[in-house]
């Protein structure tokens, strides 16, 4: 396998220097003509319903995706109490929020989900297959705290469920939390100032302060398939994947049960591309259903090696978080090795090695984004050949190959997917002519004019990302002051001082990608934002206070040093193909990562860490 079938990575996780990557030269590029390519690759896709060509669980899909396969629903008494705090979210966000209210100092405050266990969509998440697609080390938050080191470069999805009840026992967060309880509306009472919170199980609840934390990856969506009600075989969304049906479990995934049954796939994203594999290798035969291909790169996992682990220095995790939002992100300095060796880096890996070979001659900004476009043109390049290297048929090498930008889709590592279509029993269905699949029938699905009957339909199709907040969020009803409408609030732009609060909702917070700073983890932003949350809190309660809320000058300012430092996002993902990374395509344009703050995450959290130190709460109005 030559160098443009998989990148080569470090021997060892962060070892001194990690290999660049053998792209091509872009002499070999045709630029003018692959950015054609791209175009007419997008526009093809293009639908006018954009995010409407999804629609949420209804019928029996809404019984499925409210159902726990996991966990028994434990009978309970309706609960009536007041709370110090309650928090909305039993994933990353959620714990970590209450471990910090912990840390703070605070007891009374209750984590609030509608799954049977802390995990969020590592609770949910159980298809063959899954893994954490980022390098173990820096996706997984506190591990200095904690004291743990994950098993693998990139963790299986049961060791990061497990990982997070871990930090959940460790905060205490079990003993008043509330799970399978979902919470259908908040609304704000000035008479007792507090918010009044109703559940699913009947619930009362009246915290004085709500942490909301939820992950982008909450709410399954569906497409909208003609005859989708109508298929009468077995169908699911892969976020609720049935061993009892595919046979084996997540930590054993032989879906033994499957050998005599013709499975379509319906989605090419990152679940899909780990579910594949183990599916073309028990199923009497596959389809895979696709509208637009991902880029897949080798994966090449490995054990956490040992005696790395017993090298490694105090703040050594810290310094890894640095290294990746440099190495995806901002770019390596001169003397900074990549310490994390995977996709996601690569392009300032071979950016920083090609600069260090002439010498480190000084380069303008124009010229830096001129050198990144190249490497972007020179990695895809790579990544469509890789393609030809490993699929056999070269039609279906065609149909697979990427045409678009890095970062327009997100990326995706597997070492067996494009494998997997050289097996007699996997065929590619390509659906981008028609721009999705035509219809669903009793016995299967519809392409071109042709009826494929299966027995089994797997809905990898997703998460509402970066739809309406209505479609996106579980709640029914957000209430604020004088009975304002948080999904009306937020309708067009949002409206914060940090990402983390707004006028008209006292006492709210939020986690999430919202408008602030962005970090390469997902989950050191939602621990930033916890930590910073659990100090307001905690110093309003400290102080007395009953009722703070974000004046209207305070957010106006913030809003308006925000969009005059952000970065334009929009342009380029507005010339990607449709995905949730571009709202779809849609005139409404909603970033997937929210508003994120230009200057980058770090200068941001400076801003943060000189406001706890001024300790006004300053932009607050309080009362006591």
């Amino acid at each position: 396998m030559s160098g443009f079938a998989a990148a080569r990575e470090c021997d060892r996780p962060m070892k001194i220097r990690c290999e660049t990557t053998d792209i091509p030269s872009i002499d070999e590029i045709d630029v003018p003509g692959i950015l054609s390519k791209y175009a007419y690759e997008r526009d093809r896709r293009m639908r006018s319903e954009a995010q409407e060509q999804y629609v949420s669980p209804q019928g029996r899909f809404a019984e499925i995706s409210e159902a726990d396969p996991h966990m028994p629903l434990i009978e309970r008494e309706p609960i009536a109490e007041d709370l110090d705090v309650m928090v909305l979210g039993g994933g990353f966000g959620g714990v970590l929020m209450g471990y910090y209210l912990r840390q703070a100092g605070l007891s009374n405050f209750r984590v609030i989900d509608h799954a049977g266990d802390f995990g969020g969509c590592w609770y949910w998440n159980r298809y063959p297959g899954v893994e954490c697609d980022n390098v173990s080390y820096v996706y997984l938050p506190l591990l200095e705290e904690m004291g743990f080191m994950p098993s693998k470069k990139f963790s299986p999805g049961y060791e990061i469920r497990e990982y997070i009840q871990s930090i959940a026992r460790e905060a205490g967060l079990y003993d008043k939390a509330l799970m399978h309880t979902k919470v259908t509306e908040m609304r704000w009472d000035e008479a007792i100032a507090r918010w009044r919170v109703s559940t699913n199980r009947g619930d009362e609840l009246r915290p004085r302060f709500i942490a909301l934390s939820h992950s982008p990856a909450n709410k399954p969506k569906l497409p909208d398939i003609p005859g989708l009600d109508a298929f009468g075989g077995k169908i699911f969304h892969s976020s609720r994947w049935d061993y009892d049906y595919t046979g084996g479990s997540q930590q054993n995934p032989a879906l033994d049960k499957l050998k005599d049954k013709r499975v379509a796939v319906l989605g090419t994203g990152a679940s899909a591309v780990q579910i594949v594999p183990y599916l073309g290798d028990y199923a009497k035969h596959v389809y895979v259903i696709q509208r637009t291909p991902s880029s897949v790169d080798a994966r090449d996992n490995r054990d956490t090696d040992p005696e790395w682990a017993k090298s490694l220095k105090p703040g050594w995790h810290q310094e890894m978080m640095v290294n990746f939002q440099h190495g995806l992100w901002n770019g390596l300095a001169r003397d900074e090795p990549d310490l994390i060796c995977d996709i996601w880096t690569e392009i300032n890996r071979n950016i920083r090695h090609e600069r260090e070979q002439v010498g480190w001659s000084e380069l303008s900004v124009e010229e830096l984004l001129v050198l990144r476009e190249q490497h972007d043109h020179r990695t895809m390049e790579r990544m469509r050949r890789r393609v030809d290297e490993i699929v056999e048929d070269k039609d279906t090498a065609e149909k697979l190959k990427p045409y678009y930008r890095f970062l327009c889709k997100r990326p995706c590592s597997n070492d067996n997917y494009y494998p997997a279509f050289n097996k007699p029993n996997v065929d590619l269905i390509d659906v981008s002519n028609t721009r999705g699949v035509e219809g669903l029938t009793a016995k299967g699905f519809i392409h071109e004019n042709k009826e494929y009957e299966v027995d089994c339909i797997i809905l990898a199709s997703g998460y509402e990302q970066t739809s309406s907040l209505r479609k996106r969020w579980s709640f029914d009803v957000a209430e604020g002051r004088n009975g304002k409408s948080l999904f009306e609030h937020w309708e067009d732009n949002y409206k914060t001082l940090h990402g983390m609060s707004t006028h008209g909702f006292p006492n709210k917070f939020f986690i999430g990608f919202v408008q602030g700073g962005v970090h390469a983890s997902t989950t050191e932003t939602f621990r930033r934002q916890a930590e910073h949350i659990a100090y307001i809190i905690s110093t309003a309660m400290e102080r007395g206070v009953k009722v703070m809320e974000l004046s209207q000058e305070a957010e106006d300012a913030w809003v308006a040093h925000h969009r005059a430092t952000e970065l334009d996002v929009e342009t380029f993902a507005r010339a990607c193909t449709p995905g949730y990374y571009n709202s779809e395509g849609g005139d409404v344009f909603r970033y997937f990562l929210g508003d994120s703050y230009g200057p980058g995450p770090y200068a941001f959290w400076e801003k943060l860490a000189e406001w706890r130190a001024d300790d006004q709460l300053e932009g607050f109005d309080c009362k006591c």
